[in-house]
């Protein structure tokens, strides 16, 4: 009792404190609107304004800052393109060597990237491309290592996931932190160095509270993790390999044996792959050992590609916004920097609000599996099907969200953007929590990283379109995004394909698994009706 106790002590500790870790590390480079506001008072790239033609000598105010603006979103795209783009060779390596030396290498590059811009001055601005490509690609490797912390609570799992995506969401409300103590008089080198020195965090819990390898899904029973465990990391690549062949041997296994054998045993043994929902492989010694699911036949679904079309269209709708947020802000104000500050503040307090937003998606998700298995108990719908059919609620919803978000992005009325502000982060939160929890259930567990990094690295290829939409704004649209926001309207009904793809994916698989069920169904009632008409 004892060490159950200490063993649930422990993942409430490793739950929190990644939620922690994902809150205030993660994704800060999307509060990059308010680190913009300080660059500027610091006049990071403000030799490219040029003054404007025909002002009287006395006006020195009056400044044309548009390459200014062009060259801080070229910042931010660069570095939200390394934030997914990178996603794929950090998974592989996640996937490859596990949680450790993942979190090394996130620890090593969020730590270079703060350096870089704690000792940045106004004539090393250039030195902001390779810090916010470090951040970005340290903040997406702590939240690839932490997603799997949902595997620690069984049915909350996808709940967990969306909540730690949430997070990172809400992590953007750091550089808000860093913008309002600016203005109390903090500089930005003392600032940066501080989140420096929060390294040491990142590595207690890399060595403490997370494994050396994976965390199985589903748990082994008397599952342990982390530097506690004696002789070795008691972590599991998965849970099958340390399970008896034997059924009838595992049944005889007593608690405390099972126990005893699972505390032994080393993650160094366990190299079988798991398929999620096709149930215990062990469960019964003359039933077909099931396929193993390739990577590349994965990828080469269309579950896989509408849901990358459904990602890429609705990442690029917000990381346009987040890079044009300020200069729109500014259009809309006429230039009034007290207000532009307060909108600014506004938008970054309402990122901080995607960690409460993000988990209502993964009840959504967990809620309606549990809807879909009590309809489906009489016809023994597997737990595979009932996680697919759960995603579909939450695909139209997220896409919905995406929709209203920019309808109220395109109406120029400074006020109105309150609430753009909010169903934004809505949007975003439903985005990559739903991605991850349905990348979990629609493929094999041990594809999760690479396919996670795949999706996101290819929808970093498609974010790269913000540039060039930006400049299209600036230039022939003279600043005035309205024709580019009903684009984005109209185009975001191509998200809605993806969650069609998957209810139709559903019925063809229970429509299977039906025939499948009527087929093994008349040798019984044919042995059943011969044994009544010999009586």
């Amino acid at each position: 009792m004892e060490h159950l106790g200490s063993g649930k002590a422990k993942r409430l500790a490793t739950l929190l404190s990644g939620l922690v870790e994902c809150m205030c590390f993660a994704g800060v480079i999307f509060g990059w609107a308010s680190l913009v506001y300080v660059l500027k008072d610091l006049h990071y790239f403000r030799d490219l304004c040029v003054p404007i033609a025909n002002q009287t000598a006395n006006s020195t105010l009056d400044e044309d800052c548009r390459a200014q603006d062009e060259q801080f979103s070229l910042v931010f795209t660069i570095g939200s393109f390394m934030n997914n783009f990178m996603t794929f060779p950090t998974g592989y390596i996640f996937d490859r060597f596990g949680t450790t030396v993942a979190r090394l290498l996130a620890i090593s590059s969020y730590t270079t990237g703060t350096l870089l811009i704690a000792f940045s001055t106004e004539a090393t601005a250039l030195i902001l491309f390779p810090a916010l490509c470090l951040l970005s690609v340290g903040g997406i490797l702590l939240i690839l290592t932490n997603m799997q912390v949902g595997n620690l609570f069984g049915k909350h799992r996808s709940t967990i996931i969306t909540l730690y995506n949430g997070a990172f969401d809400s992590s953007s409300f750091v550089f808000l932190i860093i913008k309002l103590l600016y203005e109390q008089g903090l500089t930005l080198n003392t600032m940066f160095l501080f989140i420096s020195a929060c390294s040491a965090w990142h590595l207690v819990r890399t060595f403490f509270f997370m494994p050396r390898y994976h965390i199985p899904y589903p748990l082994p029973p008397g599952y342990a993790y982390g530097m506690s465990c004696q002789r070795r990391s008691c972590s599991y690549r998965t849970y099958e390999e340390q399970r008896p062949k034997n059924s009838n041997e595992d049944e005889t296994l007593s608690a405390s044996d099972t126990l005893h054998a699972d505390s032994v045993l080393g993650e160094e043994h366990l190299t079988t792959k798991v398929i999620p929902g096709e149930g215990n492989p062990g469960a019964a010694s003359n039933s077909k050992k099931p396929a193993i699911v390739s990577f590349w036949s994965c990828v080469l679904s269309k579950l896989f590609f509408w849901n990358l079309v459904w990602l890429s269209v609705m990442q690029l709708r917000h990381y346009l916004f987040i890079g044009t947020l300020n200069p729109m802000l500014e259009r809309l104000a006429g230039q009034d920097a007290a207000l532009v500050s307060s909108y600014t503040n506004a938008f970054a307090f309402t990122q901080f609000c995607g960690v409460i937003c993000a988990p209502w998606n993964g009840l959504i998700l967990d809620r309606h599996k549990h809807g879909q298995k009590k309809e489906g108990s009489s016809q023994e719908v597997p737990d595979s099907l009932a996680d697919l059919r759960s995603c579909v609620l939450s695909l139209v919803i997220t896409v919905l969200q995406c929709m209203a978000f920019s309808i109220c992005a395109s109406i120029p009325v400074l006020p109105v953007q309150y609430a753009t502000f909010i169903l934004q982060v809505l949007s975003r939160s439903f985005l990559y929590g739903g991605n991850a929890a349905f990348l979990a259930v629609a493929f094999p567990l041990e594809h999760f990283g690479k396919l996670y990094g795949l999706v996101m690295g290819l929808s970093a290829v498609v974010a790269l379109l913000q540039y060039p939409a930006f400049t299209l704004i600036k230039g022939p649209l003279k600043g005035d995004p309205f024709y580019v926001n009903i684009g984005f309207i109209v185009l975001m009904l191509l998200a809605l394909v993806h969650p069609l793809v998957v209810f139709r994916e559903c019925k063809q698989q229970q429509k299977q698994q039906a025939k499948q069920h009527n087929s093994d169904s008349p040798p019984l009632t044919a042995e059943k009706s011969g044994l009544e008409s010999s009586i």
